[in-house]
Order: structure tokens, then sequence, then C-alpha cells
């Protein structure tokens, strides 16, 4: 049994449909019920169990009404993909309080309210005595990786959901439970503007949201149950599993430094690279 967040479309409609054609029932959770309903349909055309929810998880009893209707109406809960998001794009100086709000309670908020609840279900399994097995998998972005222009409540919250991955991984391991993220990347209504994507390609086309899909699929299933608090990049048939912050220069003695020293051996901590750069994304 599985929940799939903002499944109405892109990214998360083909996480929820291949979930389903793999054999399991999937709660399609968007909060566009419409759309929601569109892709439970598409699941039983194929043969597939699913059924629509329009809670919002961008709030704590939203996350919990969610989980509760897997574990109620579909007989338990073993994977949360946490999907949903929205933009509101502008540079720091324009953002408004709304923008940041909005995209931080989607993102941010929409991950940590039914990854409170489905962490809450399974360690009460596991106390019961219970054999879980339970798979959270969010929804990173490179601009949370490597910051974005434009983008600061965005990159904020997807910057956090990678931090929360690895938290969520080192307090549920005990309960037989991993969290893994995927950073995709696709064309989706989020981004089709944003990058100028064309929807006819000829040949494989690097760029669908399905190509996301079976990396989630294969963390849900039991043959993944070793691997928690991992980030992987994808995008058309490249899989990355990534590495957090490491250090790149280093500066080291047993004795407080001075500005002037420090400004003096700056360029042993940078070497040959430019200091008024960001970190770039993945090529």
């Amino acid at each position: 049994m599985a929940v799939v967040t903002g499944a109405g479309r892109g990214i998360g409609r083909g996480e929820a449909r291949l979930l389903a054609a793999e054999g399991a029932s999937v709660v399609v959770n968007d909060v566009d019920r419409a759309a929601a309903e569109a892709v439970v349909d598409e699941i039983a055309a194929a043969g597939g169990k699913g059924l629509a929810n329009s809670d919002d998880v961008s709030t704590w009893s939203g996350g919990s009404d969610v989980v509760r209707t897997a574990v109620e109406d579909l007989g338990g809960l073993d994977v949360l993909v946490n999907n949903a998001g929205i933009l509101r794009d502008a540079m720091s100086f324009n953002m408004d309080e709304r923008a940041w709000d909005a995209v931080i309670a989607v993102h941010l908020k929409g991950h940590a309210a039914p990854s409170h609840a489905a962490a809450a279900h399974w360690r009460e399994r596991s106390k019961a005595g219970e054999a879980v097995s339970g798979r959270i998998i969010n929804t990173s972005s490179e601009a949370g990786l490597f910051g974005n222009a434009g983008q600061l409540n965005y990159s904020a919250a997807k910057a956090g959901i990678a931090s929360m991955t690895m938290v969520l991984a080192r307090e549920l391991t005990r309960y037989g439970v991993t969290a893994n993220a995927v950073v995709p990347r696709a064309r989706t209504r989020m981004t089709e503007d944003l990058l100028r994507l064309a929807e006819e390609v000829q040949g494989f086309d690097e760029w669908h949201p399905d190509n996301v899909a079976p990396v989630v699929a294969w963390l849900a299933t039991d043959a993944a149950a070793h691997i928690t608090g991992q980030v992987f990049f994808v995008f058309g048939g490249q899989v990355h599993v990534l590495s957090g912050w490491t250090t790149a220069g280093a500066l080291e003695r047993d004795e407080r430094w001075t500005v002037a020293e420090l400004e003096e051996r700056a360029g042993e901590l940078f070497g040959d690279r430019d200091p008024g750069v960001p970190p770039i994304g993945i090529g």
C-alpha cells in the first residue's frame, strides 16, 4: 500500500501509475480532486487499484488524514512518496511573504506532515512487535542542492527536504523504515515555461516525467531495504547518487586565526576554484 502526494499530474502521476503496475494499491493524493480521480481511472483501466484523495498535506491534519486513508481504506501503509509542490518565483528583493509561505508550506511542510504521520504509524506498529518494512521517498531538487536565482523560497524548501531525508533515515532505521530522496530533472508544469521544453520529442524523451518513476518504485522494494539516507539525481536514463557537503579546502593550526592571517592565506582554502562562483549543478 502506497501514498503518492501531488500525484494528479507530472512526476507524481507517473510514480503512482508505476507503483500500481508493480502491484501496490495507491492513494493518489492531489488537492485537485478531478486530477487525482483521473489518475485513479488510469490505474483501474490498467488493472490496478487506486484511491483518490484531496487532503491538503501542507497541514499537519492533512498529512495525518492521507496516511489514515491508506491505513483504513487500503488496509495499511508501506510506501510514502512525497511529491507535492508549487512555484512562486521571484528575486529575493521582490518576493513577498505570501510567496515565501506558500512554497515553504507545500514543499517543506508538505513533506514533513505526511512523514510525521507515517513515522508515528510505523513506530507504533514496530513497538507492538510487528515486523515493519516502510519506505519514505522524498522529492528534492537541483535548486535545493545548488541554488537557483529567483527561487529563494523553492531552493530553501528543497534543501530542507534533502536534510529532512537524512534525519528521517537516522531516526527511523530502528523501526524498519528507510528514507531516501530523488532529485528529478524533468518536464512538468512547474518547469516547462522556465526551461522552454517542447512536448514533441523524437526518440527517447529524456525530459519525460515518467523517467523518474522507476527509481522511486525500486526504492520502494524490499530489495532496496538496505538503502537509506541517500539522494538520487534522475534525468532521462541517468541515475546518480549524490554526496552531501564535503571539505573542498582547509586551513588548520592549534591557535586562533587573525583576520590578517586569514586574508593572507585565503588562497589556500580555494586553490584553483573561484570563491565568487557558487557550486554548479550536475552536468
